[in-house]
């Protein structure tokens, strides 16, 4: 796999958080390359994004501060609306035809702030995959953020083959059985979806889940992802004592659903933002849990991001034409590089047109 993939621009992105974004600071994020801006209005509360350099002087926009809805640039005070049209200009009434930054579609969802980079004319709310469990009552979620010096790609591979766990995250969510448990893997190309399922009938249950549960003894165990191409990936967890039969509905009286959820955004060539949630529907009055949870995933995504900047660092080195070996576990994988390299090649003509 080469170490760059390219951006399929007309699609959504998950840029922050939604309580990262506010009044009190503004929020600087790269996203495909593109410097923006996020705020808050004042009264309705609606996130915007601009683009976050200054016309003048290209000053961050990010570093500057708001009047109400608009942000007075912090080096010479131009001022711009939330379309990204500059109002104001020091020294002059005049206003340069020129004087303005561009504004990118925005929809808060899910608790997750989504971006449009491509063409704007595109953007349809309704493609966004939906994430209800972020914060639907009777969920509770840890959540983080880590920037990879990696291409984004690698991040895709990295969580569509989970028998990395193994060997990777071993004492925290990895147990022989990951790797050793054969992969189903359902692509469905016209919709980008990628579903990747290991089922474990008898598996040892690792840390993760057995601080957290307080399982004795081994356990069934389901992995389900779903990864909608490019940004959104929902593994649904269960664990449930070995013995105990699911009700029809796939729930379990006596087991543990989880959802862990990731947002893959690339940021620049070899950057790529990890934005990682943790939801239960147990346990969650237990702020104890929570805890344990938060910290724990949080060292398994760390042990994610050292591995893929030393790959990333690795492949840069790699002479020309080296050979890449594939195998059963990397079906899910070789499906969403597939499918990225077709939402490139369909957004093409329109960035082209947009720039």
């Amino acid at each position: 796999m080469p170490h760059t993939t390219a951006f399929a621009r007309n699609q959504w992105y998950v840029a922050a958080y939604s309580h990262e974004v506010g009044r009190e600071e503004l929020l600087g994020r790269t996203i495909l390359g593109e410097p923006l801006v996020f705020y808050r209005t004042e009264e309705e509360g609606t996130p915007v994004a601009l683009h976050d350099r200054c016309v003048h002087r290209r000053y961050p926009l990010s570093k500057s501060g708001l009047d109400g809805d608009r942000i007075v640039c912090g080096y010479h005070g131009f001022t711009y609306d939330q379309t990204g049209a500059c109002v104001y200009v020091p020294g002059q009434k005049r206003i340069p035809r020129t004087a303005r930054v561009a504004s990118y579609p925005v929809v808060e969802q899910d608790s997750l702030i989504w971006v449009w980079i491509g063409d704007p004319a595109l953007a349809d709310p309704q493609t966004i995959p939906r994430a209800r469990h972020l914060d639907s009552p009777g969920w509770v979620t840890v959540r983080g953020m880590e920037p990879i010096d990696a291409d984004y790609g690698l991040l895709v591979d990295n969580l569509l083959d989970l028998s990395h766990e193994t060997y990777l995250h071993g004492g925290y969510i990895g147990t022989p059985e990951v790797a050793e448990t054969p992969i189903t893997t359902e692509v469905d190309e016209g919709a980008g979806i990628v579903r990747v399922s290991r089922h474990m009938d008898d598996a040892e249950c690792p840390p993760f889940y057995a601080k957290s549960t307080g399982i004795q003894g081994r356990i069934t165990r389901w992995q389900d992802i779903e990864y909608h191409a490019p940004c959104l990936y929902l593994l649904h967890s269960r664990i449930a004592p070995v013995g105990v039969v699911p009700e029809a509905d796939g729930s379990d009286p006596n087991g543990f659903h989880t959802e862990i959820t990731y947002a893959i955004t690339p940021s620049a060539d070899g950057k790529v933002y990890d934005f990682w949630m943790v939801s239960r529907d147990w346990a969650t009055e237990d702020p104890e849990v929570t805890e344990f949870l938060r910290g724990n995933n949080h060292t398994v995504v760390m042990q994610d991001v050292d591995a893929l900047n030393l790959l990333q660092e690795t492949l840069g080195s790699e002479r020309t034409g080296y050979q890449e070996l594939s195998i059963n576990i990397d079906t899910g994988g070789l499906a969403a590089r597939r499918i990225l390299a077709r939402l490139v090649e369909e957004g093409a003509k329109p960035m082209e047109k947009v720039q």
